[in-house]
């Protein structure tokens, strides 16, 4: 009889079918080995795999409450260097309301403190475990349970039109690099070989690395089954979420948008969290203004 190997990360957790997250997730236990403990925040990632008493983790792996996961993977460290166990690898991962809003401070406490962490954000772009309530990470137009669009009639002349989320997201990338971090970079759900390169080479540099993925969700963004990966990859071509990668700062590597470049009506219109922008006449601003957020990318970035 042969053993059964057993993966970073198995079967039998109970996401949704065709979860954007979970396929990241494979992509990023592809780069570890069984020297790597990790933490995990508070989150769709945590009950889907953990759903007691069982767990779908191959990997020692802690839970911990939706802000501080990089604390524990602080505490962690600080042990197992003491301990002069250096060569173990340490990930955090959270969602990003537990990066963009909750744990905010916390994540920067570690990389302050320098620690030898990877940290990983898993960018649904809302608190997709607790209702789909907008986060810091939440784009502009999108409507969720907190940010819904304004019902607005003929019989309320000063009823102000929302069109969903009127936030911008918030740039932890940005914040990230303004902490002197060596290695930052993105990726998407839609490019699973990138995210494993990626976490491989953050894991290789010395000190605190952050990788932000987005990874669409199922219920979230009202998508289909079958969408995910699609979603993934035309984010990046329509330059609103490039595939980015920083080393000391350096802007090294990054994708290019194709040419013609997709417009990001491509994007947004499988997606049920912005069907109003579609449906309502009075919206077509706002979707040139979104298309404006992704042509500022393809500037900034010289994708």
């Amino acid at each position: 009889m042969t053993n059964k190997k057993i993966e970073n990360i198995c079967p039998g957790h109970n996401a949704c079918a065709g979860c954007g997250q979970l396929i990241a997730v494979r992509a990023t236990m592809k780069a570890l080995d069984k020297n790597t403990i990790l933490t995990n925040a508070t989150g769709c990632l945590e009950v889907t795999t953990t759903a007691y008493p069982t767990s779908s983790w191959g990997l020692p792996w802690i839970h911990s409450l939706f802000e501080n996961s990089s604390t524990v993977a602080s505490g962690i460290r600080a042990a197992l260097d003491y301990k002069g166990k250096k060569n173990i690898k340490i990930v955090a991962q959270g969602g990003d309301g537990g990066t963009y809003d909750i744990g905010i401070g916390l994540v920067s406490g570690m990389w302050e403190r320098g620690d030898n962490i990877l940290y990983i954000c898993y960018d649904t772009e809302a608190y997709s475990n607790t209702g789909i309530q907008a986060s810091g990470a939440t784009p502009y137009g999108a409507s969720t349970t907190t940010s819904p669009i304004s019902e607005c009639s003929s019989d309320k002349p000063l009823c102000p039109l929302y069109p969903g989320s009127k936030q911008v997201k918030k740039d932890m990338i940005g914040i990230a690099l303004a902490h002197k971090l060596n290695y930052v970079a993105q990726s998407t759900t839609g490019f699973p070989d990138d995210i494993t390169n990626k976490v491989k080479r953050a894991l290789a540099t010395p000190g605190p690395s952050y990788i932000q993925i987005l990874t669409p969700c199922i219920p979230g963004w009202k998508i289909d089954l079958n969408q995910a990966v699609h979603l993934g990859k035309l984010a990046v071509t329509t330059g609103l979420y490039p595939l980015l990668e920083y080393e000391n700062g350096i802007l090294t590597n990054k994708s290019k948008v194709p040419q013609p470049t997709p417009q990001v009506e491509e994007y947004l219109k499988p997606q049920g969290r912005f069907k109003h922008l579609f449906s309502q006449k009075q919206f077509q601003s706002d979707l040139t203004y979104i298309q404006s957020l992704a042509d500022e990318n393809i500037k900034k970035y010289q994708l």
